[in-house]
């Protein structure tokens, strides 16, 4: 078969991505009000900001800002999750990042299937990120068992996904028509199912383990926890939620507001009640509260240096939070987040300058065409004669201590706060992927240096010599 007969990945993740809110917005009504809210404040803000306005076309993210970002989605076993793998490579998505949710007490690690690549991405950034129970975080050896038995018996793919795969790896990608194929019977692993597979004083003794645990191990299938659109003022659009019928979360998750943003906010409305019906019981039963609707404003991937910068502001936050009343709380972590990173430069030139942001490099058409004989010899002396500019490169990434807050917030209090002490396992994680995950950092680093090799191939000028 010619390749020309395929579906591009990236066409099939975007039928994937809308597949997947189409389901959402009808199994969580609300989700479809949170959209229109998002779509409201970005048009808002776009008719105001044309700094926003230019920046988001020249890096090809205008047309596609009303896509959903990402999903998050939480499995048991390792076969789960490494066929989860084989499902995203089918749309194009490799698993980036390693992340330990322990440390924030939720039992799970995780990593995210994403595009890398600059087209890709300006395709349609669509992420999943992607949770492994770590049964061997439950104490009860007779509770650990006895889940890892419900889990062994469930089979969360059907026939036709699974031959789909295969038949995608096998001839190197899919037709129009089995990609659509592919797409509907993925959805299955994804959906939501009222049944419960154990008893109820099973998914209760779970539940008392980690509500997490009993949300993971219960169900039919993993289903979608939720999904978030961004959006580019995520504080406006936390205000605006109740006038929309939405309760937030009190505060919003990641660094604070900045004239020029940075990695990653997050904020939610609290999980969607849901019934559910336990194995051998005709009526009655539980709810289920861990689905939910979430909002995230992107900002600059930060280079290694500035993760430490902000890792330690954030470190300060939490000594200065620690023992606050939960009354005062909310009011008293703003201040002291507003008050650590003070300490973070606000200003694109300088975070470049200073190595602390990656950014595209960009042929800036206007100059070369005033100055066509480039006499710099350097990189520098580009920059600095104007022939280049910098566009901020967009985190598509996750931050451990943000996303646990989300996962918390909607789990319910009881036993979310217990102290797993063990350390992050990635090996652990990588066997039951099947891979080795990649390394968010030099992801961003590969980008920004090929938008320099493209930049000095427009220019005429030898990467040898300017890059060396």
């Amino acid at each position: 078969m010619s390749d020309n007969t395929f579906i591009s990945t990236d066409d099939t993740r975007t039928l994937f991505s809308q597949a997947m809110s189409a389901m959402y917005q009808k199994e969580v009504p609300q989700y479809g009000t949170l959209l229109e809210l998002v779509k409201e404040v970005n048009t808002h803000v776009l008719s105001q900001d044309g700094t926003i306005r230019r920046q988001l076309g020249d890096t090809g993210q205008l047309n596609r800002l009303d896509v959903e970002r990402h999903g998050a989605i939480r499995v048991g076993t390792p076969l789960e999750l490494a066929t989860l793998r084989r499902l995203f490579a089918v749309m194009g998505m490799m698993p980036v990042g390693y992340y330990d949710l322990t440390v924030a007490s939720v039992p799970v690690h995780s990593t995210a299937f994403r595009p890398v690549e600059e087209a890709a991405l300006a395709a349609n950034p669509f992420r999943v990120f992607t949770s492994l129970l770590r049964l061997e975080l439950i104490e009860d050896d007779a509770l650990r068992e006895k889940a890892a038995e419900i889990l062994a018996q469930r089979a969360i793919f059907t026939p036709s996904c699974l031959k789909l795969i295969e038949q995608f790896e096998e001839n190197g990608g899919l037709t129009p028509e089995k990609a659509q194929e592919f797409v509907d019977e993925a959805l299955f692993t994804f959906r939501w199912h009222h049944e419960a597979t154990v008893d109820e004083k099973t998914y209760d003794s779970l539940r008392k383990a980690h509500p997490l645990i009993a949300d993971v191990v219960c169900f039919k299938g993993p289903h979608i926890n939720h999904l978030t659109p961004r959006t580019l003022d995520i504080d406006l659009a936390q205000s605006r939620m109740p006038q929309h019928g939405i309760t937030a979360k009190e505060t919003i998750e990641g660094p604070p507001r900045r004239v020029c943003p940075i990695l990653l906010r997050q904020t939610s409305f609290m999980a969607l009640r849901e019934p559910i019906f336990f194995k051998n019981q005709d009526s009655g039963g539980g709810t289920h509260t861990a689905r939910f609707g979430e909002i995230e404003q992107r900002g600059l991937a930060l280079t290694k240096a500035g993760r430490a910068l902000y890792d330690e502001l954030i470190a300060q936050v939490r000594e200065m939070t620690r023992g606050v009343n939960k009354d005062m709380y909310a009011t008293v972590y703003q201040d002291a987040l507003n008050k650590a990173f003070e300490q973070f430069p606000d200003s694109f030139e300088i975070l470049r300058n200073q190595g602390l942001g990656f950014f595209y490099a960009r042929v800036n058409h206007d100059t070369l065409a005033a100055k066509p004989a480039i006499a710099a010899q350097t990189w520098d002396e580009l920059v600095e004669q104007g022939y280049i500019r910098f566009d901020p490169i967009t985190y598509e990434d996750f931050l451990p201590v943000s996303a646990a807050g989300i996962f918390q917030s909607n789990l319910g209090s009881e036993n979310t706060e217990k102290d797993y002490k063990l350390v992050s396992n990635q090996a652990m994680f990588e066997e039951a992927l099947g891979m080795k995950v990649r390394n968010e950092i030099s992801v961003y680093a590969e980008l920004e240096r090929n938008s320099k090799l493209d930049a000095l191939k427009i220019l005429g000028l030898s990467a040898d010599k300017y890059l060396a």
